[in-house]
Parts: structure tokens; C-alpha cells; sequence
């Protein structure tokens, strides 16, 4: 099929377009090259597709009209639409231009597959949604009412956005709550990335709160494995609105985290501690067996492992 990846330069994108392109698929990428980081970073992550026949690039913004008409020209099949801006702290610091990017962006896409046919897409949404009214391990069927951040309060917008966009004009769509993903490529500013390339460096890194924080930290094959597996299910029924939880299951602790990495670059970390910052869960944790029953998914790399293996990107990156 075609497949329409918006954010196809960035982290997750380019996994999924190099795996959809690996099995056959078309893939036309949408991407702004936003500057949130270095230009350089995401034409390396395209490096792998550079002049795969099954692939091309349009670059342009999710909320422009004219750039949108330009890749839905190409009649895709289904759109995943991966583009936004990321980040709980950041969003504290400029929340409009996190409502602008996210939320109209969002809006204009699903205006374009509208116009163009479309009838199937893929959001990617977040584990952030999950607020003060939900208690670990997080599932599907909570309100998600109570959000702790702009970003986070606009993935929910998205997601409800897109559910009116099913009600009304019967719009096949998939939101997927991702849990913080990890592994190559990952965006330098993440606390994996960065606290790895920091204890390289002998540099300290910061830590907020007590370090007893924990998330469910997610290697970026399973989420793309879920990923690739909702398009498919997209294509076998009728067009329904669904919401999957994709996480590694598991929790792991900020001081937990730290201990792998160190353990995994053979270097104890310099340590700067912090004042607990706004806007975070204390625990993230994913409720995957709505996921298991629809998609069959199964996350299959461990945090012990899945750290093993990007502390062995970073060397060599």
C-alpha cells in the first residue's frame, strides 16, 4: 500500500518508514525539518532511504495547506500522522506554539485526507494524556480528563478531534498511546539520549525530585511493531475509532535508569540534583492487553537489554 508518514524525518518516522519500505510498502514522507534540534540530525536518521525507489520526501509543515496537498497528492492508502512538537517541559516554556503545532496541525491533516479520500489514519498520541485521574497501570478505557501539561493536554485534544472526525464523516482511525520510546535515533534532548552522551562526555547530569520517578520506558521496534500492526488491522474491518496502549509493561525508576546506563557505558555518572519540575507523572505504566488481544502485540526487548543496545549506538554514533 501508500502510506503517508508525517514526522517521517524524525525518531519514530524514519523506523517506520524504513520498515513499511522494507516490506513492500510506498512510503511518502512529510516533514518540516523543524528546528527544535539540529537539521543534520534528521537527514541522518533518512540516511538508510536515501534513493529507495519506494520512498520519497516532501518537505513541508502539517499546518500548511499548500504543503499537505502536495503529499496527499500522491494518493495515499493511509495516513500515520506522527508530527508534533514533543516534550512535557518544553511545553510548560511555550504552550501556544505546542496548541498550534499539535492540535491545528492535527485538524489540517485530518482536513486533507477529507479532502483527498483519505479514509484511514493512524495518531500517534501519548502516555502523557493519562492525568490525575488515572492510576497506573494505565488503560485505555480512563477518562483522561485531568491532563498535567500543554502537551499533554493537546494529544488529548488530538485524540478527540479525531474521534468527531469518525463520528462524523466515518473516518477510519487509530490513536496509539506511545510510552516513552527509546533507542536509536531517539531525540537528543530525551533523558536517555542525553544522559548517556552527558556520562560519555564526564559532563553531570540533572535529576529532579528524589529519583524515585519511574516510567515505562518502550524499545522503538515494539512501538514500531504496534505501529505497523494497527495500519493492518485498519485494513480488515469496517471503520470503527480505536485507542491502543503500546508500552514495554514494565516500570523502571529514574535512579534504575541511570544504573543500567552506567553499568552499560562502563562510567559512573555525575550526578546534579533538582528540584521535582512541574507537569510530570510520578509512574507510567501500560495496560497492554487491549493491544495484545487487537494487534498481537507483545513488547520483546527488556529495559536491561534495550539499554545494552543503545549504549552501543551511542559509542558509535
Amino acid at each position: 500500500m501508500r502510506v503517508l508518514v508525517t514526522g517521517a524525518a524524525g525518531f519514530i518516522g524514519s523506523h517506520l518508514s524504513e520498515r513499511l519500505v522494507a516490506r513492500g510498502d510506498e512510503v511518502v514522507g512529510l516533514d518540516n525539518f523543524d528546528a527544535f534540534y539540529p537539521r543534520a540530525v534528521k537527514e541522518r536518521n533518512l540516511a538508510a532511504l536515501a534513493g529507495a525507489p519506494r520512498f520519497s520526501l516532501v518537505e513541508g509543515d502539517v499546518r500548511a495547506p499548500d504543503d499537505l496537498a502536495r503529499a496527499f497528492a500522491t494518493r495515499p492508502d493511509v495516513v500515520v500522522h506522527l508530527a508534533a512538537l514533543a516534550g512535557v517541559r518544553p511545553s510548560l516554556a511555550d504552550p501556544a506554539r505546542y496548541a498550534d503545532v499539535n492540535v491545528l496541525g492535527t485538524v489540517r491533516v485530518t482536513e486533507a485526507a477529507r479532502a483527498h479520500g483519505v479514509r484511514r489514519l493512524v495518531f500517534a498520541s501519548s502516555s502523557s494524556v493519562y492525568g490525575l485521574d488515572s492510576e497506573p497501570p494505565f488503560k485505555e478505557s480512563d477518562p483522561c480528563l485531568k491532563p498535567l501539561s500543554p502537551y499533554a493536554s493537546t494529544k488529548r485534544a488530538g485524540e478527540l478531534g479525531l474521534f468527531t472526525a469518525h463520528h462524523l464523516y466515518g473516518l477510519d482511525v487509530t490513536c496509539l498511546r506511545f510510552f516513552t520510546v527509546y533507542g536509536p535515533r531517539q531525540r537528543p534532548d530525551l533523558a536517555i539520549h542525553k544522559f548517556a552522551r552527558r556520562i560519555l562526555a564526564g559532563k553531570p547530569i540533572e535529576l529532579f525530585g528524589d529519583g524515585g520517578t519511574s516510567r515505562d520506558y518502550t524499545w522503538v521496534d515494539d512501538i514500531i511493531d504496534g505501529v505497523v500492526a494497527s495500519i493492518d488491522e485498519q485494513g480488515r474491518g469496517v471503520p470503527a475509532f480505536r485507542i491502543y496502549n503500546l508500552g514495554g509493561s514494565r516500570t523502571t525508576t529514574l535512579l534504575r535508569l541511570v544504573e543500567l546506563l552506567s553499568d552499560a557505558l562502563g562510567k559512573k555518572p555525575i550526578v546534579e540534583w533538582k528540584p521535582e519540575q512541574p507537569g510530570d507523572m510520578k509512574r507510567t505504566l501500560a495496560d497492554v492487553s487491549l493491544a495484545g488481544r487487537a494487534l498481537g502485540y507483545a513488547p520483546q526487548v527488556p529495559i536491561e537489554e534495550g539499554i545494552a543496545r543503545f549504549a552501543a549506538w551511542v559509542r558509535t554514533s
